[in-house]
């Protein structure tokens, strides 16, 4: 059975590029591409999967419907990371994470995510003015074509 590590190691050969896939109220799926890595759970150290996002399309597909599935490929290969979502954000607190630590949090699964930046402060000003928020998926199964 394929694991984090797996994702992880799949996942930095594409530019840590996944499709993320949540369920509209009526039950179809609306998809998306992201950048999403392996990090800890800020609160309780597990790994997760996480990515940030923001507006209303993803978000309000989670709030109600927290379960996602992302897919990672690189060439040929593939492998799928099926969960449940916890968002942190500035509309979406979460008990152990103050302002500081959703600003430090964005900044993890940036940098978990293959990005860099050169300036910290413009990163951390520009996601909190669009509110970005961060989604942390917990597995609850992983799988892939190997």
């Amino acid at each position: 059975m394929p694991d984090l590590q797996d994702v992880r190691a799949l996942a930095a050969r594409e530019q840590f590029l996944a499709v993320v896939a949540t369920r509209r109220a009526d039950g179809t799926i609306q998809s998306s591409v992201v950048n999403a890595g392996v990090l800890p759970h800020p609160t309780t150290g597990e790994d997760v999967v996480g990515f940030v996002t923001y507006g209303p399309t993803k978000l309000g597909n989670l709030r109600p419907r927290p379960e996602v599935t992302l897919t990672f490929r690189a060439g040929w290969q593939w492998v799928t990371v099926e969960g449940t979502a916890t968002i942190v954000g500035p509309d979406d607190p979460l008990p152990g994470v103050d302002d500081e630590g959703l600003r430090l949090l964005r900044r993890e699964v940036f940098t978990a995510a293959g990005g860099t930046h050169d300036d910290w402060a413009a990163y951390d000003e520009t996601m909190a003015a669009q509110r970005r928020a961060v989604v942390l998926v917990t597995p609850t199964r992983i799988y892939s074509n190997r």
